[in-house]
């Protein structure tokens, strides 16, 4: 794991050039702190510079950028190639005479035999490179297929700029950035900004399974060398055996391999364990593979609420882990807060960032590789929001479109301060479980539900944040993404599987890994996730739906899969997801900070926010009737962002 920065314009001065790239690399030494290295070719233009986090071959062998054997191919990369020793095999067959032990060095040898693109298609990994080609003078950016590793680039001028963050281009000399008007419109709505685009004006990040190849006159071309709604296509056409039992065999089987080859590693290694269903599963997978004891990591915390450390503790105890647990006091997860906008380089609003700090914070101290369960709801079914979408879809749907329209404008007609005190006053005879808190606010959203086209606006409508977004932010607008336009082209889907195919193209690569991989690079912590693995996710394709959601339950396959390891009563509890008490903190130590980035005053002077929108539901969450955490703590995460 490392970081890669680098520029392909008009060098005029080689030393003047060095001294960029230091700085450009220097600015994400928390990538990679073991070592450094430049590759500049003056003439070319292209400059080239990796920080290093030493994982497989730590000798100077694994150094990069790396050259290939003919000196065709130079490349800069970040990431891990978990299958690099089948393919080092193939080509030592061929007659290939490696000099050290490295992923890098096998990459080269299968790019100078089948090409760049071609060549990606045979690596299963987590990757985002940088690679130069000498002969043609072409400069190729490439990410992993499912967008584990982050990679950024856009033009300054004449030059072009790309790396692992934002704070490498930020350091180039040329560079002038402009926020994006049209990325804080996507920003408010979903809590991050979605691939293609950037915060930046004039910059982009490379798409999951992309290549940006980029000539010397400017010219790009973007090429795809693996397409999720094709993995979805080949699996739902040739289902996964012909029992239920060998489907669990045959996922099992596969998991096993690729938790073992990403179980390699020439530095400590351990997991993370929240005593859940994904990641008990691949500690569980883990240890019985290992001849010793697997190091597991857990964050606990005080509040009932939001402990899980009691859970992982549990199972840990059953399959013998080295397990170590810190509990955090509200002091400790909030001291992160200042630190959050230069951890995440671009306005990034999931306040799980907090603990996946944390824990990874723990998990460095012991190892430098940690393994997790992330993916696992995605792969198969695990999110809550599936089962409520999926309900309110399927009472929908047969309702004639006019109704629903003419309904939701009624609701609308309404304000959501009048249906708070009629709905609010009726539903005091019912028990306090069964009340609904903002009911006014949900009569508004249940409209906005009820007008949808389809069962992806829906969907794009349970994952909003502030719906629309032009409530604070007048004059924004939205381009297109995978969400506004739905999962046209992959075939007729239930409902689930078109929210799980819509958020392993969106929250996942945008929301959930770029929360992992930015927590843990800031502390130099190589985090691999197996369920990631793209075999896994085209076998997972290939499981019938009924071995995803049944019972009620989600991950049903993984369930079954666990009780070969695990008793149930160890990881059977409701989904309590990865949080902190926002709600609360906003209304007590929280407070006197976020008053400050959302004073109206500095809110208009600003320019881009409705400052009298923003202070009306700050107001609301501090009388406590409404709970605004989500939408505001996005908010306040781009105001902490700009004032970085």
């Amino acid at each position: 794991m490392c970081g890669i920065a680098g520029f392909l314009g008009p060098i005029r001065d080689e030393r003047e050039a060095a001294a960029t790239l230091t700085r450009m690399t220097e600015a994400i030494r928390h990538r990679g702190p073991d070592d450094s290295g430049q590759w500049i070719d003056p003439a070319a233009g292209i400059a080239l510079g990796h920080r290093r986090l030493s994982i497989i071959d730590l000798s100077p062998l694994g150094h990069q950028p790396m050259t290939s054997a003919s000196g065709r191919f130079v490349l800069t990369y970040n990431g891990e190639v978990y299958n690099f020793a089948e393919l080092r095999r193939e080509e030592e067959a061929r007659g290939h005479r490696f000099r050290g032990h490295s992923d890098t060095e096998v990459m080269l040898a299968v790019f100078e035999r089948l090409g760049v693109l071609e060549g990606t298609r045979r690596f299963a990994g987590m990757f985002a490179f940088a690679v130069w080609d000498r002969r043609e003078r072409l400069l190729h950016l490439v990410r992993d297929r499912i967008g584990e590793k982050p990679l950024y680039y856009g033009w300054a001028g004449q030059t072009l700029l790309f790396g692992s963050e934002l704070k490498s281009l930020r350091a180039h000399p040329a560079w002038r950035g402009e926020v994006d008007r049209d990325a804080v419109a996507l920003y408010l709505r979903y809590n991050y900004v979605p691939a293609p685009y950037a915060i930046y004006s004039g910059v982009r990040k490379v798409e999951p399974a992309s290549s940006v190849t980029i000539a010397l006159d400017g010219g790009a071309r973007t090429e795809t060398y693996w397409d999720l709604s094709e993995a979805v296509r080949r699996g739902r056409s040739d289902p996964l055996g012909s029992s239920e039992e060998e489907q669990l065999d045959a996922l099992e089987a596969r998991l096993m391999e690729t938790i073992g080859e990403e179980m390699l590693a020439d530095v400590p290694l351990g997991a993370f364990l929240s005593g859940g269903i994904d990641s008990t599963t691949i500690v569980a997978l883990m240890q019985a593979q290992s001849s010793q004891p697997v190091r597991t990591f857990t964050i606990g915390f005080r509040e009932a609420e939001y402990n899980e450390a009691e859970h992982a503790r549990a199972v840990a105890r059953h399959l013998g882990t080295d397990h170590t647990e810190l509990y955090v006091t509200p002091e400790e997860a909030r001291s992160v807060i200042p630190r959050l906008p230069t951890i995440y380089d671009e306005p990034f609003g999931d306040s799980s960032q907090i603990p996946t700090h944390l824990v990874s914070e723990l998990a460095r101290r012991h190892v430098t590789v940690a393994l997790s369960g992330d993916g696992g709801d995605e792969m198969f079914g695990g999110y809550n929001r599936y089962f409520l979408g999926r309900r309110i879809w399927g009472s929908l749907a047969p309702l004639p479109s006019w109704f629903r329209r003419s309904v939701a404008i009624g609701i609308r007609a309404v304000s959501p301060e009048a249906w708070g005190n009629v709905l609010g006053t009726a539903q005091r005879v019912l028990p306090a479980r069964a009340q609904v808190a903002q009911v006014g606010d949900r009569m508004h959203k249940l409209a906005g539900v009820l007008a949808v086209p389809s069962a992806s606006a829906m969907y794009r409508g349970l994952v909003s944040n502030w719906d629309p977004p032009a409530e604070i932010f007048p004059g924004g607008n939205e381009p297109e993404t995978a969400h506004s336009n739905g999962v046209e082209g992959v075939g007729r889907l239930d409902f689930v599987e078109q929210m799980m195919w819509l958020d392993t193209r969106t929250y996942l690569p945008d929301d959930i890994m770029v929360k992992v991989d930015r927590a843990s690079m800031a502390v130099s912590l190589e985090s691999r996730a197996p369920f990631l693995d793209h075999r896994v996710v085209e076998l997972a394709w290939r499981l019938p739906l009924r071995l995803k959601l049944r019972d009620g339950q989600g991950k049903w396959a993984l369930r079954s899969l666990l009780d070969r390891y695990v008793p149930r009563q160890l990881v059977e509890r409701p989904k309590m997801g990865f949080g902190v008490p926002i709600d609360a903190w906003l209304r007590g130590p929280l407070k006197q900070w976020a008053e400050a980035l959302l004073d109206p005053v500095r809110l208009k002077s600003g320019g881009l926010f409705n400052a009298d929108a923003v202070w009306r539901r700050w107001t609301e969450h501090q009388r406590g009737g409404n709970n605004w955490q989500y939408p505001l703590w996005n908010l306040l995460m781009f105001r902490a962002w700009q004032d970085a």
